[in-house]
C-alpha cells in the first residue's frame, strides 16, 4: 500500500535543479526498463540516452520549446524498433516477415513497457520525471536528427532529474469510467458529466473541455500531428500500403503519403486524371499514371512501390 500511496501523490516534474544523477543510479533506471515484459521475447524498442547539450537543445525546439528537456539531468528518447529483429533474423540466415501494423502495435507496446518501468525506478529512486509527447509535432524531423533507420519510430521522450518542486498530483478520471467488467459499456450522459467534474481542477477555468478542445477535437493539436506522424510511419517501414523505400520515393517527388490514398490524393490535386492499378500475377503489380498527353508507367509488388516507380518515371529528379 506505501507503493499505491506513492502513485497517488507523483506528479509530473517540468522544473529540474542542474544536479547530475550518479551513474549508478541511471544504469538501474536502465536495467528497470530492460526488465519490462515483451511480446514473444522479442523485446522490439530501443533507448536512446541524449548527454549531447546541442542535441537536447535541438530536440527541445523540434518538441515546442520544452526547456526541461534541456534542464534535466537525463533526457531519454523511446523509441519503437524492430530494426534490429530485422538485423537478427538476417544474421541466422531468416528474412522478416511482412507485418507492418502488427509490428507498430507490439513495438510501441514494448517502448511503453520499458519507459514506464524507467519512469517508475527514477521516481522510487526520489528523481522527478516528465513524459515527452511534444517530438510528434515534428517526428520527421526528430527522425532525421536521431539518425533512424527503417523500422524504428520515436514513441516519446522522458525527462528525468532532480525536481526544483513537487508538483500537485493532477487529478484522474473516476475508476467507474475507466474499468469495465466483461463487456465494454457505453457512457450514459451522467457519466459524462461526472467525468468533467472529476478532471475540472486540471485547468485553470476549472473546464476540462479547454485542454480537450485544444488538442483532440476538429482543428486541434492532434490532427496536424497526424499527417506527419504517419508521413513518418510511411517511410520507416510501417505502412500496408508502402514498402518503405516506396515511401520514401514519393516523399523526396513532393507527395508525402501515410497510405495509398493519400497518395492518389497527391497526385490528383496535382492534375493527374487518373491511375489504373493492375494486378499481373505471381506477386508483380503494375501502374499507369495519366495526365493530358503524358503517361507513365511503373512496376512493383506491392501496389505502393508500383505507384512510386511510375512516380519516378514521371518525376526523375526529386525534390
Amino acid at each position: 500500500m506505501e507503493f499505491l500511496q506513492r502513485l497517488r501523490n507523483r506528479a509530473s516534474v517540468r522544473d529540474y535543479q542542474r544536479t547530475p544523477i550518479p551513474e549508478e543510479d541511471v544504469l538501474a533506471m536502465l536495467e528497470a526498463a530492460q526488465r519490462a515484459p515483451t511480446d514473444a521475447t522479442a523485446q522490439l524498442y530501443s533507448i536512446l540516452r541524449i548527454k549531447d547539450r546541442a542535441l537536447r537543445a535541438e530536440l527541445a525546439r523540434l518538441a515546442g520549446g520544452q526547456k526541461h528537456i534541456e534542464d534535466a539531468a537525463e533526457f531519454f528518447v523511446l523509441l519503437a524498433d524492430v530494426h534490429r529483429l530485422e538485423k537478427l533474423l538476417e544474421f541466422r540466415g531468416e528474412s522478416m516477415g511482412r507485418w507492418p501494423r502488427t509490428a507498430l502495435h507490439f513495438a510501441i507496446v514494448d517502448a511503453v513497457l520499458a519507459g514506464a518501468n524507467l519512469a517508475t525506478m527514477a521516481e522510487t529512486l526520489g528523481y522527478g520525471i516528465c513524459w515527452i509527447g511534444g517530438l510528434l509535432n515534428r517526428p520527421l524531423e526528430v527522425a532525421d536528427l536521431l539518425n533512424l533507420p527503417p523500422g524504428v519510430l520515436p514513441v516519446a521522450g522522458l525527462t528525468v532529474g532532480v525536481p526544483k518542486e513537487r508538483p500537485n498530483p493532477r487529478p484522474r478520471l473516476p475508476q467507474s469510467l475507466v474499468v469495465h467488467t466483461d463487456r465494454y459499456q457505453d457512457y450514459a450522459r451522467d457519466a459524462l458529466g461526472l467525468a468533467y467534474e472529476a478532471m475540472a481542477p486540471i485547468s485553470r477555468s476549472g473546464d476540462w473541455l479547454k485542454i480537450l478542445k485544444h488538442y483532440f477535437a476538429k482543428g486541434g493539436v492532434m490532427e496536424a500531428r497526424d499527417a506527419r506522424y504517419g508521413q513518418l510511419v510511411a517511410r520507416q517501414g510501417f505502412s500496408p500500403d508502402f514498402p518503405a523505400a516506396s515511401a520514401a520515393s514519393i516523399e523526396a517527388r513532393g507527395l508525402p503519403a501515410a497510405s495509398l490514398g493519400d497518395a492518389i490524393e497527391a497526385l490528383l490535386e496535382r492534375g493527374w486524371r487518373g491511375a489504373l492499378f493492375q494486378n499481373e500475377g505471381e506477386g508483380q503489380h503494375v501502374v499507369w499514371i495519366e495526365k493530358e498527353d503524358q503517361a507513365h508507367r511503373g512496376e512493383g509488388a506491392a501496389p505502393g512501390e508500383a505507384l512510386a516507380a511510375a512516380l519516378e518515371a514521371a518525376y526523375p529528379d526529386a525534390h
